[in-house]
């Protein structure tokens, strides 16, 4: 495939496994993911992961409301390390456009992974924002516009021809819910799709045979049914 698959989450163990499996190219990571493991050091757990992460970029995201606050924290984001992307949330709570911020920094050199991007309004406010010759990431939750009944194909085939105008920017298929989505983000060309461990195990289906595995699910539940030892 040439998407480049981003192994999802904040689980020290699990990114390691990642990072050492040969089928990822990146990671990236987000303030929910990290709540969800229990952290509670954000920079102690980010510079644990840097220690033993140098071959892979890993996006980090800031968690401030108000822009001044998020452009310190960006600016020290990105000072921990040359393969750190800053991840910028297109707006705040209030809903104001973090546009403004994501050009001053781009302009500036910050690799930026703009994140939580679901209209191709966003895409295009963002991509204009971005420096030509910045390294950048576009981060479209295809994922959550599947969740409203949406198909995202179109979109990110669209979004993937607005970040065309900056050839240093990459478009990535956030949120996917299953497999699928990893070979729908290749066929259009999408050049990253991020992965979580459960899907990363899943990749090792490709092409299996079907007849095979139904006869694995039959034996799954066979099993299960007489390790609870159901009876009628």
């Amino acid at each position: 495939m040439r998407v480049k698959i981003y192994a999802d989450g904040a689980r020290l163990e699990d990114m390691l496994a990642a990072s050492k499996g040969g089928t990822i190219s990146g990671l990236t990571t987000n303030p929910t993911l990290m709540r969800q493991a229990g952290l509670t050091d954000y920079r102690g757990f980010a510079r644990q992961v840097l220690s033993k992460i140098t071959d892979f970029p890993i996006s980090f995201e800031v968690f401030a409301d108000d822009f001044p606050t998020m452009e310190k924290q960006a600016r020290e984001i990105a000072t921990w390390g040359a393969n750190v992307y800053v991840k910028i949330p297109v707006t705040n709570t209030k809903g104001e456009s973090a546009v403004p911020l994501i050009a001053k920094l781009a302009k500036e050199g910050v690799k930026l992974n703009v994140t939580a991007i679901l209209t191709l309004q966003q895409v295009r406010a963002v991509v204009d924002a971005l420096d030509a010759n910045t390294p950048a990431v576009v981060s479209v939750f295809a994922g959550r516009i599947a969740d409203t009944g949406r198909d995202p194909v179109p979109l990110m085939r669209e979004a993937l021809n607005i970040c065309a105008a900056k050839p240093k920017a990459e478009l990535l298929w956030a949120s996917p819910r299953e497999v699928l989505n990893i070979y729908q983000a290749d066929e259009i060309g999408c050049h990253i799709i991020t992965v979580t461990p459960d899907l990363l195990k899943k990749l090792s289906l490709k092409d299996k045979d079907l007849s095979q595995y139904s006869l694995e699910t039959v034996e799954m539940f066979y099993r299960d049914a007489t390790a609870a030892g159901f009876s009628l």
